[in-house]
């Protein structure tokens, strides 16, 4: 099965070739440093270090606080840490610059992997939530490097997907070292698909361990008070085309009804941001952009266009709609504005955080909407009640609260993992 799998991929190899230099129209880095996408390492790395895989923007911040931790106990160890996406590589080395090293994940090929693999040695392997590719895997266990896929989920849906594959997807699970779930349901769906249960740890999610540092409030608060402290103001944070037009129809319906209310619009990818500027500017409001001018107290609509500060947006709003989730890309992560005690809401497409949302949910503080003038009437209603908005913020704080020690947990499995050394064997928690 693994054969056909690779074969498949060499002819699909053109096709994501054109898309990435299509990607590129928009934003070059994409161009940039092909060889690490087939396994072409340029700089040195020691060997028997850690190697931590995580795929774009949001594994990248969940992992930081692993990768921290990962530094203090094994300093003597390098750290290798791989993205898959130019924006993931920028928040890699803003957040951790020369402290670790950093290259693309190559495309899973054979000749690719074996000579990423050579290159960076690792004495383990960690692959954040859910990306497995089988040649990479195969080729780690086949070396005797065990990998541990860590805050690891696996929806329903894609369930379904590795059953057609089943074959393929039990010999992928039975090369990895142990399986870090995020939740039962997680791990019973790993177990289904043939992994073997001893394999298998609920750890829960690292996403609930965030910690949000004094000094990005602060700086969120300077930032407020440039902007307005009197007046209403919420974000809408991580926007993907097809939401931003339904945001800018909710805050007119919002601003008819609150004359002075103020939209932190913070898009997901940096090569939309020129576009949705335009875009406001089209629908009439009044935008000044983070990377262009100093905030000033009139304006309608403050555009978030630069890479690594959207908890210190977050910290400067009283509400948060999180996006992704009112087309169907799966949604972000709604525990950074909990985690700061902002009421949230999200559109009706969260099957990338269908637990932590189903917590929110369920403890009042967070709320799905369906369109853009339902989110104006939910925001509109937040607003009028600063009490709700209140109760709400703090419910999602007490539910990241009594939700965190996953960290620790996967940080226990993870020694137990390196103190057997190579190989593929269960663990023992």
């Amino acid at each position: 099965m693994r054969h056909l799998y690779t074969a498949l991929l060499y002819l699909a190899t053109p096709p994501i070739l054109l898309r990435l230099i299509w990607a590129g129209r928009r934003n070059r880095a994409y161009w940039r440093r092909w060889p690490e996408r087939f396994g072409f390492v340029s700089d040195p790395i020691p060997p028997d270090g850690i190697w931590l895989h995580a795929v774009s923007v949001g594994e990248v911040i969940a992992a930081l606080p692993l990768i921290e931790r990962l530094r203090a106990r094994y300093p003597e160890q390098a750290i290798t840490v791989t993205t898959s996406t130019p924006t993931g590589s920028d928040r890699v080395r803003a957040a951790l610059g020369d402290s670790v090293h950093h290259v693309y994940l190559p495309y899973d090929l054979p000749g690719a992997v074996s000579r990423f693999v050579s290159a960076v040695r690792p004495r383990l392997g960690i692959i954040m939530e859910t990306e497995l590719w089988p040649n990479l895997v195969a080729c780690c266990a086949g070396q005797g490097i065990p990998v541990v896929l860590a805050n690891a989920r696996l929806s329903a849906g894609s369930a379904t997907g590795y059953r057609r594959v089943v074959g393929l997807a039990r010999s992928m699970l039975g090369d990895l070292a142990a399986i870090a779930a995020q939740a039962e349901a997680d791990a019973g769906r790993f177990i289904a698909l043939g992994a073997d249960p001893a394999k298998v740890v609920v750890t829960g999610s690292i996403k609930f361990d965030l910690e949000v540092d004094a000094a990005t409030v602060a700086a969120g608060q300077a930032l407020r008070a440039e902007l307005g402290t009197g007046r209403p103001c919420w974000i809408a944070a991580s926007t993907h085309d097809g939401e931003d037009e339904a945001v800018l129809d909710a805050h007119a319906a919002i601003r008819a009804r609150t004359p002075d209310a103020l939209l932190l619009l913070v898009p997901r990818h940096p090569e939309r941001f020129d576009r949705v500027a335009a875009l406001c500017k089209a629908r009439g409001f009044s935008v000044a952009r983070r990377s262009h001018a100093a905030p000033a107290a009139g304006v309608e609509v403050y555009l978030g266009d630069t890479m690594g500060e959207l908890r210190l947006f977050y910290a400067a709003a009283d509400v948060a709609f999180v996006g992704g989730s009112l087309v169907p890309t799966g949604g972000h992560n709604p525990l950074e504005p909990a985690a700061l005690g902002l009421p949230i809401l999200v559109g009706p497409h969260m099957h990338n955080f269908v637990r932590i949302a189903d917590l929110l949910g369920e403890a009042g503080a967070l709320m799905i909407v369906n369109d853009g003038a339902d989110l104006a009437e939910r925001i509109i209603g937040l607003f009028a009640s600063p009490e709700r908005a209140a109760a709400a913020g703090a419910a999602g704080g007490e539910v990241v609260v009594r939700n965190r020690g996953a960290l620790e947990r996967l940080e226990a499995l993870l020694d137990e993992v390196m103190a057997r050394g190579p190989g593929t064997s269960r663990p023992g928690v």
